[in-house]
């Protein structure tokens, strides 16, 4: 039986004509248990339609990391290594991460205390919260009912090993809750109402296309040069209040005081990454972790009229490279082009009603190097999230824009 697709439900803030071709729920087959024919289907769906969502599932570890593994059969380990993200305390995402003893490639995430859970005797889990990472914040007193993108992210290590082509997200336990108002705070008055500890999605194609000329093609000519660890770091550092990058300060450890590094393990990405069913270019920077920007020249015969950097250019200012990158990124998180997950059965109008019908076996699968996504939310410290998350760091490095591509967009 071939499996059968249907849109997802798009809040009443997205603008529908953007995510025409931007997620959608997977029926008539488990997850777990496929062919390697309905296996083809799924994949070439997600990578069509950057998400995935299958309804309702039963889901164990084991499943899941084969469903991941399925996608890159030659990778193994967690995307940032397995066991890692717990050995170096001074990596932000330290806190977030709990892994499956059984299933290291699998970690728990969320909110509260969980106990006795697939080999983990007692598992204290810490939702992000944007005030233990952004320079500024939400007043106290709006804690419950306003919230922010935490950060916008590319799942990804961003040193030594190459970013995961797929992570697939399970809901364990989901907590019941009122809607909250996402405040962007940078001076625009943009808010986003979203469900209770939505997760956040954007397409890095539409990140590409709305670009306009000239951005575009300093888009398809450019590189990013990562920092050595970044998640340590980045670690003293302060979030911008849009989760869109980090405020230049200069608080970020010096390269001497981070852990071993190797210059041949830094990560050098094309901005840009080829879709490998679509084609299509995907806008996919982690805009935290950016260390250098790198230029090619425009290739011979490209018209140089309002070109940006038409010679090409190796940008190493950390606040000049981070400000091109804003400029690039923000209009593609504004509200109209976001998607909230809503981990609730079958959406609610306006993301409250019938909100005791909770789904705490969604299955979402998203195209790690087609989107960016962002943790939203802020719980009570009772309420309890519970999540398994895996994704594997892949065989190869991601595709940049062909010379086609160039001489298209240059």
């Amino acid at each position: 039986m071939a499996i059968e697709l249907a849109p997802l439900p798009l809040p009443s803030s997205a603008d529908a004509s953007k995510f025409t071709n931007f997620g959608r729920e997977v029926k008539n087959i488990h997850p777990g248990n496929f062919t390697p024919e309905e296996f083809k289907e799924i994949e070439e769906a997600l990578y069509k339609y950057d998400a995935l969502l299958f309804r309702n599932v039963d889901f164990t570890p084991e499943q899941q990391y084969a469903l991941t593994k399925a996608f890159d059969p030659t990778s193994e380990s967690y995307g940032h290594g397995n066991n890692k993200t717990g050995e170096n305390k001074r990596s932000i995402l330290h806190p977030d991460l709990k892994t499956i003893p059984r299933q290291p490639q699998v970690q728990l995430i969320g909110n509260g205390t969980v106990y006795d859970h697939e080999g983990l005797a007692e598992a204290k889990l810490k939702h992000p919260h944007h005030r233990t990472f952004h320079k500024t914040t939400i007043p106290a007193e709006d804690n419950l009912t306003h919230t922010r993108f935490y950060r916008w992210h590319i799942d990804a290590a961003l040193y030594d090993l190459a970013p995961p082509k797929v992570t697939t997200l399970y809901a364990l336990k989901v907590p019941r809750g009122e809607s909250q108002t996402l405040r962007y705070d940078d001076g625009t008055g943009d808010e986003l109402k979203v469900p209770l500890g939505t997760t956040a999605f954007v397409s890095g194609a539409t990140m590409f296309n709305i670009l306009p000329k000239e951005l575009k093609s300093l888009a398809v000519r450019g590189k990013v040069k990562y920092a050595p660890h970044p998640y340590v770091w980045m670690s003293p550092a302060h979030a911008m209040a849009t989760g869109l990058g980090i405020e230049s300060e200069g608080l970020e450890l010096p390269l001497e005081e981070l852990p071993p590094w190797e210059e041949e393990k830094i990560k050098v990405f094309p901005i840009c990454w080829k879709n490998p069913v679509t084609g299509n270019l995907h806008f996919q920077v982690h805009p935290c972790a950016i260390q250098e920007l790198i230029v090619d020249p425009l290739p011979a015969g490209a018209d140089r009229e309002g070109a940006l950097y038409p010679d090409g250019a190796h940008i190493k200012d950390l606040k000049e490279v981070r400000d091109i990158i804003y400029k690039m990124q923000r209009p593609a998180i504004a509200p109209e082009l976001v998607y909230p997950h809503d981990w609730y059965v079958g959406g609610r109008t306006q993301f409250i009603a019938a909100r005791d019908l909770m789904n705490e076996k969604d299955l979402v699968l998203f195209h790690n190097r087609g989107v960016l996504h962002s943790v939203v939310g802020a719980f009570s410290p009772d309420q309890v999230r519970a999540f398994h998350q895996c994704n594997l760091a892949a065989s190869s490095d991601p595709v940049g824009p062909t010379e086609e591509d160039v001489a298209k967009y240059a």
